[in-house]
């Protein structure tokens, strides 16, 4: 009896300490789990901007620091490789493996790996965005890639001439271009905000497709540029002459997949960040620094999708006086339809503020089309439905200039009203109402006229 009391003893505290050693194994347990959903967390954070950078060549690296130290301190993971490298892959088992492309490398022939013009194209139609920088070597595959995207480069070996905006520092070709901030996109969304410091340019010159709508001049040259050989005479028209001449462009996909060509790669370079500018005319201003370094920083916020970028938050309507949406409306119901639309800013989303925000009533053509109003962190409009019956959509289309395309629809349907919500009596029919009393005391009379004649014809 003492053994098996010793025995149950010695069980029973081998079963508080396995207890305490599985507790103890379960808070280590969580412990592990929570960080690694924190390492997860963070690796989502970090992956949302992994970028791949393909460079002519690693000294690339070197002379454009500067504005790759902007992007790395803004959160992106830039990876660095040359264009011609064999490893290069952007999609690995039908997904892609960056974010965002950055073509460094104007004088590729051809790509290294399974990169190819067809696969960057495919890249941006999957929603990726690309930064392209070109010069006057420009090679095959960007040439390709431009017309891809509706942009027309000139031939090797021309750069863009102008020779009454060219820097002081030019050796006597005018290619050095002194662009004047007038001459930008007006769009700070795209261009940051409006500055006077004027931008400098050398490299290659570029025209858009006039079929394209798509496309956005950026920077364009002035009145007095063109698009040619530097070494040869004018024998033939240029490519590009006055105000067509390109020197930045941009493409916003139907997608919001984003692009910008420059023309120039010395545009982003140290030494165009940080050069003095003043035109070689007589009298012009002299500037300590160029305009080059906050022009690139928008471009690149803008076409990696830190500005302009909208999206459609919560969406309501009920009719008046009511929180929730019926099954079906009626005719003529006054209703009430708001859209939270949110924008991004600085990594967080804040509440758009626009006031050009149309909504649509639409069945197959729009019956009501009217502007949303603020309301705090929303828009709303009240209006009354139409007098016609069928599927309906409100419909939120919102298209502008620097911004991603924001489209919302919701459909409800509209009924007739029942027979018991017609009203008895209606205005407009008074007159019929009238008339069909006046005729039943016509008869009355008549019949009392009547009656009587017969009487006295018997009593006669």
């Amino acid at each position: 009896m003492a053994a098996l009391t010793a025995v149950m003893q010695t069980s029973r505290s081998n079963s508080v300490l396995s207890s305490k050693k599985w507790t103890r194994f379960g808070l280590l347990g969580n412990n592990v789990l929570l960080f690694l959903s924190l390492a997860c967390m963070l690796h989502c954070a970090s992956a949302d901007g992994k970028t791949l950078v393909l460079l002519d060549n690693l000294n690339i690296r070197d002379t454009h620091s500067i504005f790759f130290r902007s992007l790395a301190d803004r959160g992106f993971d830039l990876t660095f490789k040359t264009a011609d490298d064999p490893s290069l892959s952007l999609i690995k088992y039908g997904q892609f493996l960056y974010d965002h492309l950055i073509l460094f490398s104007p004088s590729v022939e051809d790509f290294g790996g399974n990169i190819n013009v067809e696969t960057i194209t495919s890249f941006i139609d999957g929603g990726g965005n690309v930064l392209v920088a070109a010069n006057s070597d420009i090679g095959d595959p960007l040439r390709e890639l431009g017309s891809e995207c509706g942009i027309e480069f000139d031939e090797e070996k021309t750069a863009v001439i102008d020779h009454h905006n060219y820097d002081v520092s030019d050796p006597g070709e005018h290619t050095m271009i002194v662009a004047d901030p007038e001459n930008l996109l007006k769009a700070p969304t795209i261009v940051g905000k409006p500055t006077n410091k004027p931008i400098l340019f050398k490299g290659v010159g570029m025209v858009a497709d006039p079929d394209n709508p798509l496309v956005l001049d950026i920077l364009t040259g002035s009145s007095t540029s063109y698009s040619f050989f530097p070494d040869r005479p004018i024998s033939q028209y240029p490519h590009a002459v006055g105000k067509n001449t390109l020197l930045i462009a941009g493409l916003q996909a139907r997608n919001n997949a984003r692009v910008v060509f420059s023309g120039s790669l010395h545009f982003f370079s140290d030494a165009f960040f940080n050069s003095p500018v003043q035109k070689a005319t007589p009298g012009s201003q002299r500037h300590e620094q160029t305009g080059n370094l906050e022009l690139a920083e928008a471009l690149s916020r803008w076409v990696f999708k830190e500005a302009g970028v909208l999206r459609v938050g919560a969406v309501t309507h009920h009719p008046e006086g009511e929180s929730t949406p019926p099954a079906a409306y009626t005719i003529t119901d006054l209703v009430e339809y708001s859209i939270v639309i949110e924008m991004l800013t600085e990594g967080r989303w804040v509440p758009f503020d626009g006031d050009d925000i149309q909504l649509e009533f639409v069945r197959i053509d729009p019956f009501v089309r009217t502007y949303l109003k603020k309301n705090g962190g929303k828009y709303s409009v009240k209006f009354k439905l139409p007098d016609v019956y069928g599927v309906f959509q409100f419909k939120v289309d919102y298209n502008r200039l620097g911004f991603t395309h924001l489209y919302s629809s919701t459909q409800v349907s509209v009924r007739p009203l029942q027979h018991t919500q017609y009203e008895r009596f209606i205005p407009s029919a008074f007159p019929y109402y009238a008339s069909v009393f006046s005729m039943m005391a016509g008869l009355f009379v008549f019949s009392i006229v009547f009656l009587h004649m017969k009487e006295k014809e018997k009593s006669d």
